[in-house]
This record gives C-alpha cells, structure tokens and sequence, in this order.
C-alpha cells in the first residue's frame, strides 16, 4: 500500500499557489455549472457584475467550434434584462496580441466566457496576453462568469474529463477509482484555492472529483450542478441558481493500493443550494 504524502502536496500547492494569488482581487467569479441560463441566474449575474449605463460585456466564445452560435444564445439570455452593448472576441492563436482587443478586455465590467471544451480555450490563451487581460480584469474589479467548460477553467488546476489510465473513452462519470487517472491542466489561475467540476449532480461526476481528491487532498473539489452557480469573491462564495453545490474536503488516511485504487477512511461532504454560504481557505 503506498501512503498519499499529503504534507508535500500540501508544500507544494501552497508554493505554487504563492506565485499569484487573487484571493485579493476586487472582482467576483460567477461560475455556473452548464446547463439551462434560467433569467433568474442571469438577473443574478448582471447584479453581481453592478453594470452602470456605460458598461460594456465581453463575450469570449473561444472553447467552442460555433463561436457565433455561443455568442448568439448568450445575447439571447441577457437581451431582455440589460441594455449594455455586447461584444463577442474570438481570439486565435493568431491575434492573441491585438492590442485593441485586450484593451477592451481589460476594461471590461463583465467577461463570459462559454461552454466547450475547456482545453481548447487554454491552448490558445494559455500564457498570453489574453490570460494577462482577463486577470487583470478581475483583479480591477470586473466580474468574470463562465459555463460548463466556462466553469472548468476558472480554477489553477482544470480538470478536462479524460481519463489516463485502461479504457480512455470519455465518459461523463469515471468507472473506476483509480489514483492519477484524471487528467488536470493548468486554467485560467484564477481560484487558486478549490478545482471545479461542472453538470455535476445530472452527469453524476462523483467518481470523476473523487479522483481528483485524491490527486490535491488539500484542495476543497467542487462539483456545481447545472443552472446552479457559486460567486466568489475574495474567499467567500455564494450558491445561487436551481439545483446543488456539492464540496469534498480533508480526506482521512488516504492511501493508495499496489493495484492503484484510490481508499480512505473518511471525507468532509457539503451540499449546498441557493442563498447557501461557505468559505474557500
């Protein structure tokens, strides 16, 4: 049996999570889990953001393959509650240096960024000056929301959903629970202190965080189920929308098996639903 050493994983997130914490940043995090953008999440999004006449919203389409189509359903979803003018930034890896657009990014009062595949997103703005801008952004006070894989990549450590280990077919739950078989990529940087998982309790991705427990036991893993966001800011966060938040933390005794099976004797579980707060440490 291999025992998890939990006070070097603990050494060495706190190392990296040094190199640029935003835990001061003036900003919120409106981080929603996939699924349906009811008017009431919405409503709750703009109020959050606190957009004056003047304010515009960037929409950053980039994770999906139909950028005008992600950008098209959003418009939709805020049309009737706000009349700030929208603009839609497509970045490539071709144009991640046009001043013009990060500018605008910088400036922003609120930034979306939608649903796809998180990992296309990072690989095109992944140590850019688009990465810069939209921390900057929030660091200045802007409110940064995000979908599904919008969601994902909010965080340091971005779970993509695939599997390393035997079969590698995605699947929106993982069959086995099996140490260092999820995939994590560097995000956005934005939460140093939590991973999200996203369509949590409709996809049922229990395994999927379970696994990633075990990879950063001092980390809390957050599934957000679909219409259900958390807003974070600072270290606080709020649950708001029509389902759960569920939060896995302090593992006991976690080990690992010769076979590779994950184990341990006990975990901290929260469930949590609109209005509901907790603290992010």
């Amino acid at each position: 049996m291999i025992k998890i050493k939990s006070k070097l994983l603990l050494f060495f997130v706190a190392i990296l999570c040094c190199t640029q914490s935003f835990s001061q940043a003036k900003g919120n995090l409106f981080i929603i889990g996939g699924g349906t953008r009811t008017p009431q999440l919405m409503r709750t999004m703009l109020a959050t953001a606190n957009l004056s006449s003047k304010d515009y919203i960037v929409v950053l389409p980039m994770a999906t393959e139909e950028p005008d189509t992600a950008f098209y359903y959003f418009k939709i979803s805020v049309d009737t509650l706000c009349k700030n003018v929208l603009v839609k930034f497509n970045f490539t890896a071709k144009d991640t240096n046009n001043q013009s657009w990060l500018d605008s990014v910088k400036n922003a009062k609120l930034i979306f960024i939608t649903g796809g595949d998180q990992s296309r997103f990072m690989n095109i703005v992944l140590h850019t000056p688009v990465q810069q801008a939209i921390k900057q952004a929030y660091k200045n006070g802007a409110t940064i929301g995000g979908t599904s894989a919008g969601a994902a990549m909010m965080s340091r450590y971005m779970l993509t959903g695939n599997q390393l280990l035997g079969d590698t077919t995605y699947e929106s739950t993982f069959p086995k629970l099996w140490y260092k078989n999820i995939e994590i990529k560097e995000g956005l940087g934005l939460l140093d202190s939590a991973i999200i998982d996203q369509h949590f309790v409709a996809r049922s991705r229990y395994n999927r965080l379970f696994s990633a427990v075990a990879q950063f036991p001092s980390l809390p893993c957050i599934g957000i189920d679909e219409s259900t966001a958390i807003i974070v800011h600072g270290n606080n966060v709020t649950v708001a929308g029509e389902s759960q938040v569920i939060v896995y933390t302090h593992p006991k005794n976690l080990t690992v098996t010769q076979k590779g099976l994950i184990k341990f004797d006990d975990i901290e579980m929260h469930i949590y639903t609109a209005g509901d707060t907790f603290q992010l440490k």
